[in-house]
């Protein structure tokens, strides 16, 4: 019964239809935020331009009505872009790389039924921020051909090639490429993202709601018109600019969808693409998730479990008909909470605004530039790898820094799985060292002859503490006095045990006093052992 001294809750309307004066501005104002990552994705990942549209309808539509979450967008992610680039190189062909998401998929949906919706959290933060900024940064290294009119092959493999030792003199070799048209774009866009995205235009409406990338690729395509009128030399055409196909009736349309191979089912390759894509997608969603439940305004939970087999459908459902890898994405969630979004009708609306301007408007996206679309990379690249995360990671200590800067070159110089294993096994190490090196708290009133010193054991004392604790207990000066505090531990080692009570039968030769607090019932537990 509810109380006469609380206020009455207000109940939340969670049915698809409870919002829709909010949702479907809210999903116009996604689907023109999304339109150009997801080309630029698709830009980036070496696939068809067609294939990032799929992902972020069937993110739309089809996450959207299965995922649990009542705010998250789904689409292609920049996360996984570049490990599709190197797959399609390696296993030969787009089509391949699909059955590859399919599997991606298979696995997602078996992780969800096994309740591993919480894995994420068992990553070290450092180590994920490595693998992003990682990823940022050769993403960013990947669009300088595109940014300078070069439709030669991307610069930097990365993710599974490694660091190329010839790169600098590749990118010198792209001014020989270069095209005045593109790097004016590319460079305009930039202005008009970076100038759009200042605090002070935020403040208004206008400027907060319509946002900047879609701004500078319809700036692009008014300046390339303009080089076609009046400076002809100047303007793009063919490979520089989108391409998407252009249909003349609904069954053109569904003809233009691509289908998987599965000719390389048996392929060793094919699986570790399809572990990659399916560990970086779930990590993304799960963080994605636990991102938009803390901006939901109501603060409703989502089952990650229910998430992850969302996501992996939708991976399904993407590979079948020629679409990228799908996850949620933690910048489309954000622009739906602050655009008002509160049910999935606003998700799902930004994948049908999506379908309905391809199959009717195909000609209008077909004259954005890719160089605009590179500018558009180029921040989400940065966003990434920023130099402030950088200086925020070195500020928080070696604990942070080490695991992140060893992943973030581990990924560079190997590849992405590699990268992930190193970057694991070194933050592995720090947490061990940590453990060894503060097993306790020494709390000393001096440090000379007939010192007080207090040690105030941790929670749980191994034996890899063993030597650190001996060491101290054994450079204890003589006429001293030691108390050990292990009221506070959980569990502390028979090896530690021991050495405490090795120090106290000697401590009596060199006049040192010692008490000890809370240990009495780990030694009885060790007898009764």
């Amino acid at each position: 019964m509810q109380s006469d001294n609380l206020p009455l809750q207000p109940k939340i309307k969670d049915s698809l239809f409870s919002h829709v004066k909010t949702d479907l501005p809210a999903g116009l104002v996604v689907f023109l935020i999304a339109l150009p990552l997801c080309l630029g994705i698709s830009l980036a990942s070496g696939a068809p331009l067609f294939s990032g549209i799929i992902a972020g309808i069937v993110g739309g539509i089809v996450v959207g009505f299965l995922s649990g979450s009542k705010v998250n967008v789904s689409g292609p992610a920049a996360s996984v872009a570049l490990v599709i680039y190197m797959a399609i190189e390696s296993l030969g062909s787009f089509q391949i790389v699909l059955s590859a998401v399919i599997i991606a998929g298979v696995f997602q949906i078996i992780l969800g039924f096994l309740r591993a919706g919480t894995i994420a959290y068992f990553f070290p933060s450092s180590m994920i921020k490595g693998i992003l900024a990682s990823i940022g940064l050769i993403l960013i290294i990947n669009q300088i051909p595109h940014a300078f009119g070069y439709s030669g092959k991307a610069l930097f493999g990365g993710m599974e090639g490694g660091f190329s030792a010839n790169i600098f003199r590749e990118i010198a070799g792209i001014v020989n490429y270069i095209s005045i048209g593109a790097t004016v774009i590319t460079f305009l866009s930039l202005l008009i993202i970076f100038a759009w995205d200042q605090p002070a235009l935020k403040r208004y409406t206008f400027f907060k709601f319509v946002p900047s990338a879609l701004i500078a690729v319809l700036a692009s395509i008014g300046i390339n018109q303009l080089f076609i009128s009046y400076f002809p030399e100047l303007a793009l055409s063919g490979g520089r600019l989108v391409q998407l196909p252009a249909a003349g009736s609904l069954g053109e349309f569904f003809s233009f969808f691509t289908f998987p191979d599965f000719s390389q089912i048996t392929n060793p390759q094919l699986w570790t693409v399809a572990l990659s894509v399916a560990f970086i997608a779930s990590l993304e969603s799960l963080l994605s998730t636990e991102a938009g439940d803390k901006l939901d305004p109501y603060k409703r939970k989502s089952s990650t479990n229910r998430e992850l087999k969302a996501q992996g459908i939708g991976n399904i459902v993407s590979g079948m008909i020629g679409g990228l890898p799908v996850t949620a994405v933690i910048v489309r969630t954000s622009a739906n909470v602050s655009s008002g979004g509160r049910t999935p009708l606003s998700t799902i609306t930004h994948g049908t605004v999506m379908l309905i301007c391809v199959m009717a408007i195909p000609h209008l996206l077909n004259l954005i530039p890719l160089a605009s679309l590179s500018a558009v990379l180029f921040v989400v690249g940065y966003k990434l790898t920023s130099v402030s995360l950088f200086r925020r990671m070195w500020k928080a200590g070696k604990r942070q820094f080490v695991p992140f800067f060893v992943t973030v070159v581990a990924v560079m110089l190997t590849d992405l799985i590699t990268g992930i294993v190193i970057g694991g096994a070194v933050s592995v190490f720090m947490i061990l060292r940590d453990n060894y090196r503060t097993p306790f708290f020494v709390d000393r009133e001096a440090h000379y002859e007939g010192e007080h010193i207090e040690l105030v054991l941790a929670q749980e004392v191994t034996f890899l503490n063993k030597a650190s604790i001996m060491l101290t207990l054994d450079h204890v000066a003589p006429n001293s006095t030691v108390r050990i505090d292990g009221s506070q531990s959980v569990h502390i080692d028979d090896d530690v045990l021991e050495i405490i009570e090795d120090f106290k039968a000697t401590a009596a030769y060199k006049n040192i006093k010692m008490e000890t607090i809370g240990l009495d019932r780990f030694y009885a537990q060790r007898q009764l052992s």
